[in-house]
């Protein structure tokens, strides 16, 4: 009997040993976090509180920029609701096709876990301490003058271009390579229409003061930083925008987009150009100058297309003086280019008035450079319109001719980089 309760208890204890280790088995092991890819569990544990907020900081910028950067190029960019339940559109995709892990021993990024389309260059990402408000200002589109195209910007867009800035160069109605004749343009607006509309594919800009709405946006479409609160997101405001820069009456196709694309537009640049005041008309600018000994309008050539006894239809120049109204400063190579490519300026646009508010055309930045040696809008009539309509800042350009993307490009070029720069109020 005391064998047999001997070897009962000897059982019984193995039996408890046997429990005691399968029940150690079950308690699931102590929770270390790890940047490694490869020591993930799907399991779930308790959260980890001591995140290194800096680290969660500077992916959440990456996140923010990359997810601009997408909606940028697709034109899609909206205000994002508060609503936490935003899907990701590219979810079931991810579903179907998993990220393989990665066995690196680095902490991961954000940008790692998007697809190859989305990725952007490492100079494009906001390092740390970079405000994304330096996005702003770093796109200038360029607007020509009258009888000029996008092809005279062609020194100034190469330098800017060099420099790290987005730049476009615009061809208004029936000028530049746009086939359109120019005696057949009836308006401002139809002249003024290849700006416009491209002011108007661009996406809405906002003025965001923190990223916290759009938190959830970032997180699914990054595919991280899913248990972060909205207070770690807070990265400052950033606006969507362009420069705009007019020379010659381009600065009234300047003006009449201001009005109408506000939001869109940081700052405006008038070189040698009509800063026009509201109910003004570009014809009405030029009157104030007007007299025998005026090179410009000795220069200038009425075309009649509709017949003599209809207004005119268009302004051509006589080439052979050219050189000594707009190119008075520019090498002579230039001067051939520009005599071989210049188109007549239809006369309509001139003569209609700008109505110019002071919530939209009056609530943008403007600056004004003057053309020292300018034989086609002279210095007397650019200090009239600085005068009756004052910039935020006046530059002038000593020994420029009226053209001096062609002439001076290199001082104009600075001039527009150290606009660029002034920080908007």
């Amino acid at each position: 009997m005391g064998n047999s309760l001997s070897c009962f208890s000897q059982t019984q204890a193995i039996k408890r040993n046997k429990c005691r280790a399968k029940s150690s088995q079950s308690i699931p092991p102590p929770y270390f976090p790890s940047s490694s890819a490869s020591q993930r569990s799907d399991k779930i544990y308790p959260k980890e509180t001591n995140l290194d907020t800096d680290y969660i900081k500077e992916q959440a910028r990456v996140a923010a920029a990359l997810l601009l950067q997408h909606h940028q190029q697709n034109g899609t960019l909206t205000q994002f609701e508060r609503s936490v339940s935003v899907r990701d559109p590219l979810a079931a995709s991810k579903r179907q096709k998993r990220i393989p892990r990665s066995s690196s021993s680095r902490p991961s990024l954000l940008s790692d876990s998007l697809p190859q389309h989305l990725e952007i260059p490492n100079q494009l990402l906001p390092s740390q301490g970079t405000e994304v408000e330096e996005l702003e200002t770093k796109h200038f589109v360029l607007v020509h003058g009258g009888g000029f195209g996008a092809w005279c910007w062609y020194k100034t867009s190469t330098l800017l271009k060099e420099n790290g800035y987005q730049v476009d160069a615009i061809d208004l109605t029936g000028s530049g390579a746009h086939s359109f004749d120019s005696n057949n343009i009836t308006s401002l607006s139809e002249y003024v229409k290849p700006l416009t509309n491209y002011l108007e594919k661009l996406p809405e800009s906002k003025k965001v003061r923190t990223l916290a709405p759009c938190l959830h946006s970032i997180k699914e479409f990054a595919g991280a930083f899913s248990n972060l609160k909205a207070e770690s997101m807070q990265i400052g405001c950033f606006l969507i925008q362009v420069i705009l820069v007019g020379h010659d009456i381009g600065g009234a196709c300047v003006s009449y987009a201001m009005e109408l694309h506000r939001s869109k537009i940081s700052k405006a640049v008038f070189i040698a150009a009509a800063m026009l005041m509201n109910e003004q008309s570009i014809l009405d600018m030029f009157s104030m100058q007007l007299g025998s000994d005026n090179l410009c309008q000795q220069a200038q050539m009425f075309l009649y297309a509709n017949g003599k006894n209809h207004p005119p239809t268009a302004i051509d120049f006589d080439k052979s003086l050219l050189k000594d109204v707009l190119f008075n400063q520019t090498p002579a190579k230039d001067v051939e280019l520009a005599s071989v490519l210049m188109r007549p300026i239809p006369f309509a646009p001139l003569t209609e008035k700008l109505f110019l508010s002071a919530t939209n055309y009056g609530s943008i930045p403007r600056f004004y450079v003057k053309t020292l040696e300018d034989f086609a809008i002279p210095v007397s009539l650019q200090e009239v319109m600085i005068d009756s309509n004052p910039p935020e800042q006046v530059f002038q350009m000593k020994g420029s001719d009226h053209s001096p993307c062609l002439s001076k490009p290199q001082a104009l070029h600075k001039i527009l980089v150290e606009i660029s720069k002034i920080p908007l109020k």
